[in-house]
């Protein structure tokens, strides 16, 4: 065990975001504490955003991120955004810049509480995002799931917003495709040698398009921040959008909306959209047992 440190349990559009106060220590959250934390439904989460004393001259913290089963995540949009309201409502600032394993993350809060992020540039090579096998364009690959002569996914564009993405264009509701079924199979496909995001993105419209996406390390999930910077950059590099795009994420309760503009002038991600806090409490990095502030904790629920 080690001493508990706080934390908060936040939201961006639904996606589960654990932000944890590391600052000012060594240690880092383990594995092991994340699976425990996921393991009680009123902790459950998709990404933990551990913040970090900063290593980098300029930067105001380091951010390590977790998913839900221990593994690492190089970016997480929605969980950047849960962490900029945490630390403008603590210190007063608007303006922060992040390291991550991913590289250096600008982001700002507005007067409208909304924030964006900027999520850096997309990557296109096939060899970057990774792939397993080459492919000159990885704007349409050759993938697919179901029967050869009518699939029930097919031809992904593909690319890495600091982590691997294969967006599944859809002609019908997002919400009527069996993503719990599908997700595990893509996520894992030998295609992918570091795993991927998948998403389900119907254009509605030359400026909007609507998603559902099941997140490398964590499944299901109710939105996906650089999973709707992929799906907007997709549907633009395709045709199919302008660069600036109204991402609905369908799978948010209610379905919300990220506002994504693929900057034309350095091909910088910009993400806005907002953030929300539910309750904190504190939490061993080691072990995951922790506590809410509100309850006494003879009747918490810890693990």
């Amino acid at each position: 065990m080690s001493t508990p440190v706080e934390f908060a349990v936040m939201n961006g559009l639904g996606n589960k975001i654990l932000v944890v106060d590391m600052r000012g220590r060594r240690d880092k959250v383990t594995p092991e504490a994340a699976i425990a934390i996921n393991a009680h439904a009123d902790t459950r989460f998709d990404q933990i955003m551990a913040i970090h004393d900063p290593k980098a001259e300029g930067t105001d913290a380091f951010i390590d991120i977790l998913n839900s089963d221990g593994s690492k995540a190089q970016a997480c949009g929605n969980g950047t955004r849960c962490v900029v309201q945490a630390l403008a409502a603590e210190t007063g600032k608007k303006a922060f810049t992040f390291q991550t394993v991913a590289g250096i993350l600008n982001a700002q809060e507005h007067a409208d509480g909304t924030i964006s992020v900027d999520m850096g540039t997309p990557v296109f090579a096939w060899d970057k995002i990774p792939l397993s096998e080459e492919f000159y364009d990885t704007s349409r690959i050759e993938l697919q799931i179901g029967p050869i002569d009518d699939p029930v996914l097919h031809s992904p564009s593909v690319m890495s917003m600091g982590n691997p993405h294969a967006i599944f264009w859809v002609d019908r509701d997002v919400m009527s495709f069996d993503l719990e079924r599908f997700g595990p199979l893509l996520e894992n496909h030998p295609m992918f040698p570091e795993r991927a995001n998948i998403t389900l993105a119907q254009v509605t419209s030359p400026m909007s398009v609507t998603t559902r996406t099941w997140e490398r390390g964590a499944g299901l999930t109710l939105a996906c921040g650089s999973a709707a910077c992929s799906a907007a950059v997709s549907a633009a590099r395709t045709g199919r959008t302008g660069r600036n795009v109204a991402i609905t994420v369908a799978s948010a309760t209610p379905p919300g909306i990220l506002t994504i503009e693929w900057r034309e002038r350095d091909d910088h991600v910009i993400m806005t959209g907002p953030a929300e806090w539910e309750w904190s409490g504190t939490v061993d990095p080691t072990t995951g047992l922790w506590f809410r502030d509100d309850e006494p904790r003879a009747e918490s629920a810890a693990l």
